[in-house]
């Protein structure tokens, strides 16, 4: 697991954001189009992709993206 695939991955989620605009530091809650719908769309990405639970309280205690990756890495077994 990389954190460069993990960024994509997550950028790939959003429909009208650039993904070039998302990287390891991007305050992804300041993004436009963030919302509740694409938290539910994260933890569902990292259930399917990474076997990993994640709750919505691992989102808001995150403030990057890189926040989000060291929550999964460190749960991926």
């Amino acid at each position: 697991m990389s954190l460069e695939q993990f960024i994509e991955n997550f950028s790939d989620l959003f429909d009208e954001t650039d993904p070039d605009t998302i990287n390891a530091t991007t305050a992804f809650k300041e993004l436009e189009e963030w919302s509740s719908l694409l938290a539910l769309s994260v933890i569902a990405m990292v259930d399917e992709e990474y076997d990993v639970e994640f709750r919505g309280e691992d989102i808001r205690n995150s403030n990057t993206v890189e926040d989000l990756y060291e929550i999964v890495k460190s749960r991926v077994e």
